[in-house]
């Protein structure tokens, strides 16, 4: 091995020493990601964060919804213009690392007085020379430093971070399609309950009347009665308004403009019951906003590096060269210049400018650390709440169907009563009636928290995305 190779081997490990010792290389920051489920230890790794979504939602109808969406929704389409500035971001890092290179092509006309050129009095000739020049100039900076290495992995970072929002975008929007159709159903349902509920009190003012004709019950009983059905029907437009606004929202959802929404039934929708959450460290990996929070840290971190490095020399070359003629017809005849200029620039009177880069590179870095945290115990968070609403749903839904045969009984028992004795009288009924009412429009509202807080802990996990 000759001379000049080993002095460019022990030039280029004298550089990655120098650069070790300004810049530090990443690594991912003690956070304690663990135990972050409340009130659930367990150890299986198993999680419905891995599922695809066609598989938690069954509805054949739902999941052309959600495909439309993520083919048509507008903050989608948004997240992924933003990759897209991002990639372009990385490319001009990378640039960064080649010379530049530029082309100048000029024509100078040089006109002179011969008194300005000293020439005796009373003599005043004009002098008029063009000078062509065609040239090449390049520069190129030395990574002495590691200025541009993190500059590049900070462009890099912000890259995946943009990538891992897109992926945030689309996990929310699965579970906000999901959760407005599901709301839209539950409005279905507790329309045609109240619907049926006014069927019912219809029939109950008719049969008041004929009670009062045969002298069972008096004129009181026939108001309340009719009071009774304006109460249920007074009801029905705000339920009505409540499904075209749904209706509306979820249009908005799949890129279109507000109209009706082909769906099923409440009824018909069967709960994923297998729901399994795995271990809180793996947010970290399925998670899209906690990877995209831990991205933003890698950034601000390499920006850091970034703002160390000018606190240090810059080593620069710059050439140029080309053809430079006073008579065009010798253009290409012995008119070739050039010239190499290495140059290295040591900061003295801007280190003011350096210190305040450094210091808000170093703060930003530290918000950017916090963000990632509180972004982790926010997932931990929201896994927790989902497991707790789909327990309180599956354990009301079980009292709800008692208390909801035991008032269907008393309706009965209580109209009865009213037919063919004086043992009650039709405050009973209407009373009874109303808490039948309540609990039917409660037990729809139990069926949709059920669906939704599956949705929700499917979204808490990171589901949605693979």
């Amino acid at each position: 091995m000759n001379f000049r190779y080993k002095s460019y081997i022990i030039i280029g490990f004298a550089t990655l020493c120098l650069t070790a010792c300004v810049t530090k290389k990443y690594e991912r920051p003690a956070l304690n990601s663990n135990d972050l489920y409340r009130d659930n230890t367990g150890t299986d790794t198993a999680t419905i964060a891995n599922l695809p979504w066609k598989t938690l939602f069954a509805d054949a109808t739902l999941q052309t919804l959600i495909q439309q969406g993520l083919n048509e929704n507008l903050d989608l389409k948004q997240a992924i213009e933003r990759i897209k500035i991002a990639e372009a971001a990385l490319r001009l890092s990378k640039a960064a690392f080649l010379p530049s290179l530029s082309a100048d092509l000029s024509v100078t006309d040089t006109k002179q007085s011969r008194a300005a050129l000293n020439f005796p009095p009373g003599i005043n000739i004009n002098t008029e020379t063009q000078t062509y020049k065609a040239q090449l100039s390049t520069s190129w900076e030395a990574d002495i430093w590691g200025k541009l290495s993190s500059a590049k992995r900070s462009a890099y970072a912000s890259l995946l971070q943009t990538d891992a929002a897109k992926r945030a975008v689309q996990t929310q929007l699965i579970a906000n399609i999901a959760n407005t159709y599901y709301n839209l159903l539950a409005l279905d349902k507790q329309l045609a309950i109240t619907e049926q509920t006014v069927k019912i009190r219809e029939t109950d003012v008719e049969t008041m009347k004929s009670l009062k004709e045969g002298a069972i019950v008096n004129g009181a009983a026939v108001v309340q009665s009719e009071a009774n059905l304006y109460a249920a029907q007074v009801t029905i437009p705000d339920l009505k308004k409540g499904i075209k606004e749904t209706e509306n929202a979820l249009s908005i959802l799949l890129g279109k403009g507000p109209g009706s929404i082909t769906r099923t039934t409440l009824d018909e929708q069967q709960p994923f019951n297998n729901l399994q959450a795995g271990v809180s460290s793996q947010l970290l990996q399925n998670r899209p906003d906690v990877q995209s929070a831990e991205f933003a840290f890698r950034a601000a971190f390499e920006n850091t590096n970034t703002a160390k490095t000018y606190f240090y020399p810059a080593l620069t070359l710059t050439a140029n060269g080309g053809l430079s003629t006073l008579d065009l017809k010798n253009f290409f005849d012995q008119s070739i210049f050039y010239n190499l200029i290495g140059g290295i620039t040591q900061p003295i009177f801007n280190k003011g400018q350096n210190k305040a880069r450094l210091k808000t590179a170093q703060a930003q870095q530290q918000q950017a650390f916090y963000g990632f945290q509180q972004t982790l115990l926010t997932s931990g968070q929201e896994v927790s709440n989902a497991l707790f609403a789909y327990q309180t749903a599956a354990e009301k839904e079980t009292t709800r169907a008692k208390q909801i045969a035991s008032l269907t009984k008393a309706v009965d028992y209580t109209k009865e009563l009213l037919r063919y004795s004086s043992a009650t009288n039709y405050t009973d009924v209407l009373t009874s009636e109303q808490s039948l009412l309540a609990a039917q429009l409660n037990s729809t509202n139990d069926r949709l928290q059920k669906l939704q807080s599956i949705v929700n802990l499917y979204k808490a996990l990171g589901g949605g995305w693979k």
